[in-house]
């Protein structure tokens, strides 16, 4: 039976248990900040970032996973006999998608294949484990990309942040923008749609914020439905995403839940107090 490998990036931010029980290879991006370059979830970790991040007067920019790293990965999964399916953070946020391609031109006649997961995050954690649990199931390569890609597309991301000076300074506002200028105390609804962060609405508190998350995967969702997984996102708002995971188990029964911190490089560009639900509707 041919092994199969998968690989993903650092924004995926899996539990080390998982990675090793599904044989996961992950990709750092990279933190740049104050001169240093920090591998994501590697030399910085996200309780140490959010705390350096609401201290420091400078913001860290970020880079995506290099081309030598995804090489080095993929030459010792094919060192081992794998065939590797690659699932990375969506390309319209990242050239990390960029940097597998080029890394996988070296291996011209090895078996690499790339997915662009157009998400990040518990959407892109789950996809990754959907795919390594059918591989170790006994799936095949083509098998476990169109499990991937079959969801890929069913997959709603709605978050809130705190302000948007942090995925201003990084470029990845996109419609957002119209939401600059208003009064600080807005806070702003956003969504992931397509593979890029697109402005929904704002309202004039966190509470409100979160309760709007509520009320939009209910209005999506509606009565009756069991979602294949419902994961809730933080940025260093632990206290808002028990709350939200409280009362999303009180709604819904999705097969599985899922939370998560984001990772240093997400953090950089959402800013912390960030919280959101991603799920898949089926």
């Amino acid at each position: 039976m041919t092994k199969i490998a998968i690989v993903t990036d650092s924004s995926a931010c899996i539990p080390s248990n998982l990675l090793t029980k599904y044989h996961i290879s992950v990709a750092p991006l990279l933190l740049l900040w104050d001169n240093n370059h920090f591998e994501d979830g590697i030399d910085i970790q996200p309780v140490d970032f959010y705390a350096k991040l609401k201290a420091s007067k400078s913001f860290p920019t970020t880079s995506q996973a290099t081309v030598s790293k995804f090489t080095d990965i993929y030459s010792d999964l094919l060192n081992q006999g794998f065939e590797i399916l690659t699932i990375v953070i969506s390309s319209k946020l990242s050239g990390t998608l960029d940097s597998a391609t080029q890394a996988a031109r070296a291996f011209p006649d090895a078996r690499i294949e790339l997915i662009d997961s157009l998400t990040t995050s518990v959407p892109l954690q789950y996809l990754v484990l959907k795919a390594a649990r059918a591989a170790k199931e006994g799936a095949s390569i083509e098998e476990c990309r169109s499990l991937v890609e079959t969801a890929v597309s069913k997959i709603k991301v709605f978050f809130a942040v705190d302000t948007l000076t942090y995925l201003h300074k990084g470029g990845r506002i996109n419609s957002a923008s119209r939401f600059l200028g208003t009064a600080l105390d807005l806070k702003p609804i956003l969504e992931l749609s397509d593979g890029k962060i697109e402005a929904l609405e704002k309202v004039r508190t966190s509470k409100k914020a979160q309760a709007r998350l509520l009320e939009l995967i209910e209005k999506d969702l509606g009565d009756n439905c069991t979602p294949d997984f419902i994961g809730v996102i933080s940025a260093d708002a632990d206290t808002a995403s028990d709350t939200l995971l409280t009362q999303l188990r009180s709604r819904f029964n999705p097969v599985e839940f899922m939370v998560a911190t984001l990772s240093p490089v997400l953090g950089a560009h959402t800013g912390p107090g960030t919280v959101g639900i991603a799920y898949l509707k089926t």
